[in-house]
């Protein structure tokens, strides 16, 4: 979970949310089978699901397909 951490605004929601969204961006992260990522995609990807959060989401799954959203679509251009 620690990897989403550093984008996270400090305070900003309590244990078990950021817990979930540890959880939520670990799995985005496998899904992309590490393939060596930039920290801008990962970032990317802690800011879909800040947002997707902010929005009242909380389904992990749904969560994890926010954060790879992004990817996917900057792999559709390659």
């Amino acid at each position: 979970m620690g990897s989403i951490i550093a984008f996270l605004p400090r305070g900003v929601f309590d244990d078990k949310t950021t817990r979930l969204m540890g959880d939520a961006f670990d799995s985005a992260c496998v899904a992309l089978h590490d393939k060596g990522q930039p920290t801008i995609v990962h970032e990317i990807m802690a800011r879909r699901i800040i947002v997707a959060v902010r929005k009242g989401e909380r389904n992990p799954r749904r969560l994890r397909d926010a954060a790879l959203a992004a990817v996917k679509r900057s792999d559709d251009w390659s």
